[in-house]
């Protein structure tokens, strides 16, 4: 519910309504802000309940795009490359880092190079 709400605001609002409600009459409001937040959502449960029962399977079948729209509005391009790119999530890996592709050659990326060495060369890079 407070997804966008951060504390520094909830804490303006507090300060905003001591000034203006008084100490007096800020905790009656606030329970009633309450009252009326935990009413409104005991209708919203009622409601999706209640088109359940009366739709029965077909409510699913409606639910289904609407959750396709919602993951469209957190769409993370980073996530959906990799996704495409690897069959894999960024973070499927056990230690929540990317899953990247192994490199070629390990061993001449491991050791530094010598005095007069030229660094390896990689035509498919340029």
């Amino acid at each position: 519910m407070f997804d966008s709400i951060g504390w520094v605001e909830i804490l303006i609002i507090i300060v905003a309504g001591l000034f203006i409600l008084g100490p007096e009459r800020l905790p009656s409001a606030a329970a009633w802000v309450g009252k009326t937040i935990r009413q409104v959502r005991d209708y919203a449960t009622g409601a999706r309940e209640q088109l359940k029962q009366e739709m029965g399977p077909e409510f699913e079948q409606l639910r289904k795009p609407l959750e396709d729209l919602r993951e469209l509005r957190n769409f993370d391009p980073k996530r959906a490359i990799t996704k495409h790119l690897w069959d894999e999530t960024p973070t499927d890996k056990p230690n929540g880092h990317p899953a990247v592709p192994p490199a070629r050659d390990q061993a001449a990326h491991e050791r530094p190079l010598q005095q007069g060495e030229r660094p390896p060369y990689d035509p498919d890079a340029t």
